[in-house]
C-alpha cells in the first residue's frame, strides 16, 4: 500500500521518501498523525516523557513511558517492555502531541505500565525481520488446525512479538468459542506463547486493509480510529437506495462513510416542509417519493387522467399552497398544472415537450410494422448414430410422399423368374 516513490531499507526505514513512515500519501504506516512539532529542530527542557508506538506498521499503537536517558525522537526504531520479553516498534508521536492523543483516547498516565528499554539495534530490526517472515506460514497453518477441529472462527492475522517469545492470534467469531484445545496445539506447534484476542468484523478489516468501492484505501485502515454505529435511516435520509450489497463494506457491515454527509442532509432537509406526505388532487392521491435537495425539489408520484402513474417534482412553495388548499376542503386541485419547468430557450421548447416523459404530454404513438414472413429452412445435421437428426414435421412431411425406394402398386411380374427362389417352371 505504500507510494511509487518509498522504497524500505533493511532497518526498516523507507529510504526513498526520507520521511520516516510520515510521507504525504501516508500509506507508509497506517493511521499516520502528523507529528508537526518533531519537524522544528529545537530543544525542549520540559518535554511531555510518553511517547506513541506502533507496531507491525501501524496495525496496533500504544502508549509507553520514555525515560531522560534515551534520545529517541519521532521515527526512530526502539525496544520497550512486554508482559513477555520484549518488543520492537517505530515511535510515532511525541512530545505534547501524545497528551492530547491519550486524552482522545481517553488514557490517562497512570495506566501505562511499560516503558522504553532502549533504542533498536542491527540484531533488534533482524530478529523483528525473521518474525514477520514466519507470520503468513503460521497463519495458513494456524487456519488449517482450526478447522480440522470444526471451530466457528475466522482467524484474521497474526502478530509475532519482536523477540519471537509470543504470537498473538486475532479472530473473529459470532459467539463464545472454546479454543482450548486449539491453544495447545498452537504452543506445541509453534513453540511460542499464544494468546488469542477476539475482535471484530471492522477492527480485522482495519488490520488487514484493502481498497473501498471508491477505489481509495479504507478508511478504517488510514485514519478512522473510532467506530460510529451506522444504520439504514441514514440511506433513507440521502435518497440511497437501500441496497445491502452496495452499502455494506468488505467488513459485511453498512459503510463507514454514509455518515460522512450525513449532518449536511440532515441540516438542508430543515428547509422543506415537514409531515406532507400526500396531497390531494382532481386525479387522486399523491405521494412523496423523494426530496432533491441539490434541485431543490420535491417529488410526488400521482395518477394521470390516462391512469399512468406519473412523477411530478413540485417545488417547497407550490407544495404548501397545494397543502392549504387541501386543509381548506378543495381536494380537487390540479396538481398537474404547478408541475416545475425549468426555464428553456423558446427555440427548444418543442424538444422539451417531448424530453419531459413523465409529464402530461406524452410521446406519440407509432404503429409497429409486421416483419415479413421468412420461410425457415430445415438443415439436416448428422446423428450421433450415424442417423438423420431432422425435425419432427420434416419426417411428417416426408411420410406422405411417396417414396421412390418402395415398388408401385402394380403386382410383381409371377412369369419373372426370382434370383433368390429357386425356378420351378417346366421347360416347353
Amino acid at each position: 500500500m505504500g507510494c511509487t516513490n518509498c522504497s524500505v531499507s533493511k532497518d526498516g526505514t523507507p529510504s526513498g521518501c526520507g520521511d520516516k513512515g510520515h510521507c504525504s500519501s501516508g500509506s507508509c504506516n497506517k493511521k499516520n498523525t502528523f507529528d508537526w512539532l518533531a519537524m522544528d529542530d529545537f530543544y525542549d527542557p520540559n518535554a511531555y516523557p510518553m511517547v506513541e508506538i506502533s507496531f507491525k506498521k501501524g496495525a496496533r499503537k500504544d502508549f509507553f513511558h520514555l525515560p531522560d536517558y534515551i534520545d529517541a525522537i519521532t521515527g526512530d526504531m526502539v525496544v520497550v517492555e512486554s508482559s513477555n520479553g520484549y518488543d520492537v516498534g517505530r515511535v510515532t508521536l511525541s512530545g505534547e502531541l501524545v497528551r492530547l492523543q491519550m486524552k482522545k483516547k481517553n488514557t490517562t498516565e497512570g495506566r501505562v505500565e511499560f516503558k522504553v528499554l532502549r533504542r533498536a539495534n542491527q540484531r533488534d530490526l533482524e530478529k523483528l525481520e525473521e518474525a514477520r517472515s514466519i507470520e503468513h506460514r503460521a497463519l495458513v497453518n494456524a487456519r488449517q488446525l482450526a478447522r480440522t477441529l470444526d471451530l466457528d472462527m475466522k482467524l484474521g492475522d497474526v502478530e509475532f512479538q519482536g523477540d519471537k517469545r509470543k504470537a498473538t492470534f486475532y479472530y473473529t467469531a459470532e459467539g463464545r468459542v472454546d479454543f482450548r484445545e486449539l491453544v495447545r496445539i498452537f504452543a506445541k506447534e509453534f513453540r511460542v506463547k499464544i494468546e488469542m484476542r477476539q475482535i471484530g468484523s471492522r477492527q480485522e478489516s482495519a488490520r488487514i486493509g484493502g481498497i473501498g468501492s471508491c477505489g481509495r484505501e479504507l478508511c478504517c485502515s488510514t485514519w478512522l480510529s473510532d467506530f460510529k454505529s451506522v444504520n439504514t435511516s441514514a440511506a433513507r435520509y440521502q435518497n440511497i437506495s437501500i441496497n445491502q450489497t452496495k452499502l455494506s463494506g468488505q467488513c459485511g457491515r453498512l459503510k463507514c462513510c454514509l455518515n460522512f454527509e450525513l449532518d449536511m442532509y440532515i441540516e438542508a432537509l430543515e428547509d422543506y416542509p415537514q409531515h406532507i406526505q400526500k396531497l390531494w388532487g382532481n386525479t387522486g392521491r399523491a405521494e412523496l417519493l423523494k426530496v432533491d435537495i441539490f434541485k431543490k425539489l420535491m417529488y410526488y408520484s400521482i395518477k394521470s387522467e390516462t391512469g399512468r402513474i406519473i412523477v411530478i417534482g413540485l417545488t417547497k412553495e407550490q407544495v404548501l399552497k397545494i397543502k392549504a388548499k387541501n386543509e381548506d376542503g378543495d381536494k380537487e386541485v390540479n396538481i398537474l398544472s404547478y408541475q416545475y419547468i425549468a426555464d428553456v430557450p423558446e427555440a427548444k421548447e418543442e424538444e422539451h415537450q417531448f424530453a419531459d416523459v413523465t409529464g402530461v404530454i406524452e410521446l406519440p404513438s407509432v404503429a409497429k410494422k409486421k416483419k415479413p414472413y421468412k420461410k425457415k429452412r430445415h438443415g439436416r445435421k448428422p446423428d450421433s448414430r450415424g442417423g438423420d437428426n431432422r425435425s419432427r414435421d420434416n419426417r411428417s412431411r416426408d411420410s406422405r410422399k411417396p417414396d421412390s425406394r418402395k415398388p408401385s402398386g402394380k403386382r410383381p411380374d409371377s412369369r419373372k423368374p426370382d434370383g433368390n427362389k429357386p425356378d420351378n417352371t417346366k421347360k416347353s
